[in-house]
């Protein structure tokens, strides 16, 4: 609990990171099964945006916000 209330980005990160792995996952699919309707593009850079968004709300140590 301690956790989740020095960083309240904590749950929103674990959450766009669930969905953000659902749309690949499933845009993944539609590149294998019917790749006329595929997204994979858009949803390759929704990964790397997320990646930037968790990042830099991630939980950092403390010996690292001190220096």
């Amino acid at each position: 609990m301690k956790t989740s209330l020095k960083n309240q980005y904590t749950y929103v990160n674990q959450l766009l990171i669930v969905v953000v792995s659902a749309v690949l996952g499933y845009n993944l699919y539609q590149e294998i099964a019917h790749p006329e309707n595929s997204r994979l593009t858009l949803s390759i850079i929704l990964v790397v945006l997320t990646y930037i968004v968790v990042e830099k709300y991630s939980h950092k140590p403390e010996k690292e916000i001190k220096k």
